[in-house]
C-alpha cells in the first residue's frame, strides 16, 4: 500500500465507515475457477510450509534490492537471505504499472496476470520461485485487491468499479490515490475474475501465498470466499497475510495481520521515553481477540515506513537502538518481518516509486548480529512458541519465554544511557547461559546494562 503522499496515515486509521458502506454487501455463491491453461504445482509442497508461528518473513522491494532491479538480481542474493534463517519471502507487486495518472507506484496494477517487464519475464519469475523453493524458502506476492490502474483492461467493465452520483469511476475514497480506480465489490463478475487471477499465480507460477494490500478496505465476505476457493487448490497450504488490523481477517482465513499498534508503541518507548511496560500491554491488547494459531506481524520497518517516515537507524537512534528494537519485535511475540535493507542499517529513506539500489556492503557488524538474533530465534522453540512471564520496569523490557519446561530470559535496555536494572526476586541470584556463546551468566540483585544493550539467556 502507498502511504498518502501528503499525510502519512496507517491503513487501519484510513479505514472509515464510508468505505465499509460502499463495499460490504452479501456475497452470492462463487463459481470455482476452471481455467485449463494453468498447471498443477510442481514446487513448494504443502508439507514444507512452515506453521505460522515458525515463519520468519523477509520483504523485498525489487527496485531497490539489486543494482539490476530484476528477478535475477534477487536470485543472486537468495543464499544471503537464507543465511538470515529466513523461510518465507514476500515480493512487493510484480505486475505491470499503469501509465494513466501515474506516479510509477507498483501498487497501480495494469494487469493482474502479467509481470512488470522492468523486472524480467514470466519465466524469470518462475525461475526465481523455483530457486527459492530449492532453498526451502516459500514465496508470497503482494496482491492489490482494492483497486486497479486506469488503463487496466478491467476498466472496460464500468460496473466493476465504484462510481460517483454522476456515474464517473472514482479513486479510493478517503485517499489521494489519484493514479488508481476503486473496485466495486458489489459486482460478482469482478469478484470471480479477481479470485481467478489469484489462483493463476498459485497454479501457474507456484507461489505459496499472498500479502494482501489495503485489506481493511476490502469487504470481509470477499476475503472469506476468496480464501475458501484458494484453499481448494490441491498440494498447497497457502500463507496469507492481511495488511490491516481488522479482527475479522482471521475469521476470513488469514493467518496474520499487521501489528500497527505495537509499532507505534515501540517508537513511543524508544523516542519519547514511554515506560517499557507499555510494550507488554500493547502486546496483550493486540492478541486479546485473536484465535489460537493466528498471529500479528511484528516489525521495526517495512516498505512504507522506510520510504515515507525513516529507516530504523533514524527512528531508533542509531545501530544499537535499531538492534535493540529488533530484539523486542522478534522475541516478544508474533511473526517477525525483516525488510530487505534493515539488516545492513541503511540510513537514508528507500523509495519504491523509483530505483535506489541498496548498498549491501554497509555495516557488516549489524548484518552479523541480525544473523545471530534470527538463528537463536529459529533454534529455540521457547522464543517462537513460548508463553510470556513479564517483569514490569520503566527502562528495561524484561521477560521470560517458557515452552515445555525450557526457559529463555530476555533483558533489553530501551534507553540510550546506562541503566542499573534491579532484578525481581524471581530472577535474583540465578545462573544462566548466554544464548549466543553458551558462556555462564549470573543474574545478581542488579544488572548493569549499557545503552541499548540486551541479554538473551537460557538455562
Amino acid at each position: 500500500m502507498r502511504i498518502n503522499i501528503f499525510t502519512k496515515i496507517f491503513v487501519h486509521k484510513l479505514l472509515t465507515s464510508s468505505i465499509i458502506l460502499l463495499k460490504i454487501l452479501p456475497l452470492a455463491l462463487l463459481i470455482q475457477c476452471t481455467d485449463k491453461s494453468v498447471v498443477e504445482p510442481t514446487q513448494g509442497p504443502a508439507e514444507n510450509t512452515p506453521n505460522v508461528e515458525n515463519i520468519i518473513l523477509y520483504e523485498i522491494n525489487i527496485r531497490a534490492f539489486s543494482n539490476e532491479g530484476t528477478f535475477q538480481g534477487i536470485v543472486n542474493r537468495l543464499d544471503s537471505i537464507k543465511a538470515l534463517s529466513v523461510n518465507t519471502i514476500w515480493f512487493m507487486p510484480i505486475h505491470p504499472i499503469g501509465q494513466i495518472n501515474t506516479v510509477n507506484s507498483p501498487y497501480c496494477v495494469k494487469n493482474f496476470t502479467e509481470v512488470n517487464s522492468e523486472f524480467g519475464t514470466m519465466e524469470n519469475f518462475k525461475t526465481l520461485v523455483q530457486e527459492a523453493h530449492k532453498r526451502n524458502i516459500k514465496v508470497i506476492i503482494d496482491w492489490v485487491a482494492n483497486h486497479t490502474s486506469w488503463d487496466n483492461p478491467w476498466i472496460q467493465n464500468k460496473s466493476w468499479f465504484t462510481q460517483d452520483a454522476s456515474g464517473n469511476i472514482i479513486h479510493p475514497p478517503g485517499t489521494n490515490w489519484q493514479d488508481v480506480a476503486d473496485l466495486n465489490f458489489d459486482n460478482q463478475e469482478m469478484r470471480n475474475e479477481m479470485i481467478k487471477s489469484m489462483k493463476y499465480w498459485v497454479l501457474n507460477a507456484d507461489v505459496d501465498g499472498f500479502r494482501c494490500d489495503a485489506a481493511d478496505f476490502v469487504p470481509y465476505d470477499f476475503w472469506k470466499q476468496a480464501i475458501s476457493e484458494l484453499s481448494k487448490i490441491e498440494g498447497k497450504s497457502l500463507i496469507l497475510l492481511a495488511e490491516g488490523a481488522r479482527s475479522d481477517h482471521f475469521t476470513a482465513g488469514f493467518q496474520m495481520n499487521y501489528s500497527w499498534d505495537f509499532y507505534t508503541t515501540i517508537k513511543n518507548v524508544f523516542r519519547d521515553s514511554y515506560s517499557a511496560s507499555y510494550l507488554f500491554s500493547t502486546h496483550y491488547e493486540e492478541y486479546n481477540n485473536i484465535p489460537s494459531g493466528k498471529h500479528k506481524l511484528r516489525f521495526t520497518t517495512n516498505h512504507d515506513e522506510s520510504a515515507w517516515d525513516a529507516t530504523p537507524i533514524t527512528i531508533f537512534n542509531g545501530k544499537k537502538g535499531a538492534l535493540a528494537a529488533s530484539v523486542i519485535t522478534i522475541y516478544l511475540g508474533g511473526v517477525p518481518l525483516i525488510y530487505g535493507s534493515q539488516e545492513v542499517g541503511v540510513s537514508n529513506t528507500i523509495p519504491f516509486f523509483t530505483r535506489q539500489p541498496i548498498n549491501w556492503s554497509l555495516n557488516p557488524d549489524m548484518l552479523k548480529t541480525y544473523k545471530e538474533l534470527l538463528s537463536v530465534y529459529n533454534n529455540f522453540d521457547a522464543l517462537r512458541k513460548g508463553s510470556i512471564e513479564k517483569f514490569d520496569a520503566v527502562n528495561v523490557l524484561a521477560f521470560k519465554k517458557i515452552f515445555q519446561e525450557k526457559e529463555i530470559l530476555v533483558l533489553v535496555n530501551v534507553r540510550n544511557n546506562n541503566v542499573a536494572y534491579t532484578t525481581p526476586t524471581a530472577l535474583a541470584n540465578t545462573m544462566w547461559k548466554n544464548a549466543f556463546d553458551s558462556s555462564a551468566v549470573e543474574i545478581t540483585s542488579t544488572v548493569a546494562l549499557e545503552p541499548y544493550s540486551y541479554l538473551i539467556l537460557t538455562k
